[in-house]
């Protein structure tokens, strides 16, 4: 039998599939495994490459592999897609799995210590209060409607209705059975504020610890949110080569349609980290209404930029440039320094 150099494993909740290959691509075997036999399997087994999806549970079961001495690595799951043939199950997964891990051009993702997922969390769960949090308030607005009540957008607005329904005209108009409702959700509504505001309180405590999140917050735009953001998902800033590729990863470059030697740009991908991103926009936006309000600096990028360009195109276009400083600053380990206008 062939040496096995590479293994493809198709990873699941409970039945895992690995297709191992010699070094000519060649199948050796392709084996179904079971949870609870799968480390046993790989410990037993001499030490290659293994190759996985970056899906969920990936990154646990690198660390698990490494361990054990195996190299371990983590394609995207739309790198992978092309190489499935036909039909989809488990072994055909596990097949396209190794060869995609045998091109020479093919990229990988990071693998992340539990730390790090561990910071990234707090992200993640803030995110999912906020989306709750608009939820209840988008639920609020509806139900509300049905009645005849109506309110402006904002959460200043939604706050007026609350006190309204607790205590005010709204509350007399509304049938005896949609009360308890409304005072339910309104509850839930001050219960998840509170939870984003501990949330808050904690990202800011981590930014001003953090020597790196502290770094980036001099860059105008980035907050402590976005800069702890950055210092617990991104991956380390020498993965890649220059700044734009750090903005394609983020998917802050423009898709190309080019053909025959004619350049075709439109919109940005969206192809990449979508928290890092909207954080990014969220950013620049800030930046650009502020210049739009008092002026941009004179001489200076932003200005002419927004003297020709529609905001919203100047919003993802800073955003790009945050992106490549943010490479900068990571791999020099400087501090932020704006760049001087040259007078006409």
């Amino acid at each position: 039998m062939s040496e096995v150099t590479t293994i493809g494993l198709d990873i699941a909740k409970q039945v895992f599939h690995a297709h191992g290959a010699d070094s000519t691509g060649r199948a050796v075997f392709s084996r179904k495994l079971t949870r609870g036999k799968l480390l046993d399997f790989f410990a037993a087994h001499p030490r290659c490459l293994v190759a996985l999806e970056a899906c969920g549970g990936a990154h646990h079961w690198a660390r698990e592999l490494r361990a054990m001495g195996h190299e371990v690595r983590l394609i995207p799951p739309a790198y992978v897609k092309p190489f499935v043939k036909r039909h989809k199950n488990d072994a055909v997964d596990a097949e396209a799995i190794c060869e995609a891990a045998q091109r020479p051009s093919m990229r990988f993702v990071a693998v992340k210590s539990e730390e790090q997922q561990a910071a990234a969390l707090v992200f993640r769960t803030r995110d999912l209060a906020v989306k709750q949090r608009t939820q209840i308030a988008n639920a609020i607005r509806g139900h509300l409607a049905e009645y005849g009540w109506v309110a402006p957008k904002g959460a200043f607005h939604l706050t007026m209705l609350a006190d309204l329904l607790e205590d005010g005209e709204i509350r007399e108009t509304l049938p005896e059975a949609a009360r308890p409702m409304f005072a339910m959700m309104v509850d839930m509504l001050v219960d998840l504020d509170k939870r984003i505001a501990v949330l808050d309180k904690e990202i800011t405590r981590r930014a001003r610890e953090d020597e790196v999140a502290r770094r980036l917050m001099t860059i105008p735009g980035i907050g402590p949110i976005t800069a702890t953001a950055i210092a617990a998902i991104a991956p380390p800033a020498d993965t890649f080569a220059k700044g734009r590729d750090f903005a394609a990863w983020l998917g802050l470059v423009p898709k190309q349609a080019s053909t025959g030697g004619k350049q075709k740009l439109g919109a940005i991908s969206r192809m990449g980290e979508r928290t890092l991103r909207r954080l990014l926009i969220i950013g620049s936006s800030a930046v650009v209404l502020q210049a739009s309000k008092r002026g941009a600096p004179v001489g200076s990028w932003l200005e002419g930029m927004l003297a020709r360009k529609p905001r919203m195109l100047v919003t993802v276009a800073l955003a790009n440039k945050m992106a490549r400083t943010v490479w900068a600053l990571l791999v020099k380990q400087e501090d932020y320094r704006a760049p001087v206008a040259v007078a006409a």
